[in-house]
């Protein structure tokens, strides 16, 4: 058997252990609860048969000390006496509800759904009945097993999301390694590219393949060093947001078919922000190419810069199919994805690296369904 499979056996055992044990204690709670309601009910066939006792002594010859002493015993169960359907005596109630005849008569109708009254037959034709309730104890009693199960929920919800964010801690350092692996690999073949970059420049290859291969090394090289920072704490500078955003934005335009209409607006002033260039680069690639996949090749896409007191935010449009608004938040969830190809990674992770790097928000600014979406992202100037 295999450690995984061992792994998961040992866990059900575990629950399947839990789970009895908590049946084993409602079960016991339960039994007390009627062994404790069984002796209450002895106790006031007891109490009843002390009343009968004192209401048929004769205080001149008979004992009636025990009697007294017997229901005097009684301070914690409720009781209503009724002869013919009306109430003659009541013991541990309230007085603000003894005052109050309706009050009283309720009270009267909760302590008959709770036990089964004793008849006392005083005398002949005169009959009273005892009606008692649960006393403080047994009311305790009785919501212990919400408690108990209230606990358990907690301590349940407690270990789930332990367990549940030390497997995400594990597979977030697995993405992180294979991330930095990945990273590590492609700067083999890189570097051997960079060579043969120099020696086409030696031999005088054209001048317009040799810088667009270059665009493509440099963007290699960029990649790589995105991949090399997941999982590190990435360093910011105060950069200008318009450039670093216009750059990756070009770049994406040059490589995409001319049936995508591209615009870009922004401020001609310098917007001065703490960024990580290469994961910012890596923000407005996601957005532009998700943009892309929306409208299936084929539309508009613009980006607009707009400075709001501290605030810059960036703009992102297409004329997509649109996302429904019960989808606004669940499209940045790891893995949702509309499309039959990928891995619902990318707005996940341009997410992560808006919030988490740079502090900043992103958020589905607009969204009509046949008629394009826009996304927005802001961050804090300085």
């Amino acid at each position: 058997m295999q450690f995984s499979e061992k792994r998961n056996l040992t866990r059900w055992i575990i629950i399947m252990a839990s789970f009895v044990i908590v049946i084993l204690i409602l079960w016991n709670t339960y039994s007390f609860f009627q062994i404790f309601k069984n002796d209450e009910r002895v106790k006031m066939e007891v109490w009843a048969e002390s009343l009968k006792t004192l209401l048929n002594a004769d205080p001149l010859e008979d004992d009636v000390e025990l009697p007294r002493q017997v229901m005097s015993n009684n301070k914690t169960i409720p009781i209503i006496l009724t002869e013919n359907n009306a109430i003659i005596n009541t013991t541990n109630i309230d007085e603000n509800i003894v005052k109050d005849k309706a009050k009283l008569a309720d009270f009267l109708d909760k302590l008959k759904k709770q036990n089964d009254p004793i008849v006392i037959k005083i005398g002949p034709g005169q009959v009273q009945h005892l009606y008692y309730g649960n006393s403080s104890l047994l009311n305790k009693l009785k919501y212990y097993p919400i408690a108990l199960l209230l606990i358990i929920f907690l301590f349940g919800a407690l270990v789930y999301n332990f367990y549940r964010s030390t497997k995400m801690a594990t597979q977030n350092k697995l993405w992180a390694g294979m991330a930095k692996e990945t990273a590590h690999q492609i700067g083999t073949p890189l570097s051997s590219l960079i060579g043969w970059l120099e020696i086409m420049k030696a031999d005088n290859v054209d001048e317009t393949t040799i810088t667009e291969i270059e665009k493509d090394i440099n963007r290699l090289q960029t990649i790589t060093d995105r991949f090399s920072k997941i999982g590190s704490e990435p360093i910011l500078e105060r950069m200008n947001i318009i450039a670093e955003t216009e750059q990756s934005f070009d770049y994406l335009k040059s490589r995409f078919s001319k049936q995508v209409e591209f615009s870009f607006k922004a401020p001609k002033k310098p917007i001065m922000v703490s960024l990580n260039p290469a994961l910012h680069s890596w923000t407005v690639e996601n957005l532009v190419k998700n943009a892309i996949d929306a409208m299936k090749g084929k539309g508009k896409i613009s980006v607009v810069i707009e400075n709001e007191n501290n605030l810059v935010k960036i703009l992102v449009s297409d004329t997509g199919n649109g996302i429904p608004k019960n989808q606004f938040k669940r499209v940045f969830e790891p893995g949702f994805t509309t499309k039959k190809r990928g891995w619902g990674l990318g707005l996940s992770l341009t997410k992560r690296i808006v919030e988490e790097y740079h502090k900043g928000k992103i958020k589905v600014l607009h969204s009509e369904i046949g008629k394009g979406t826009t996304m927005q992202v802001s961050f804090k100037k300085g």
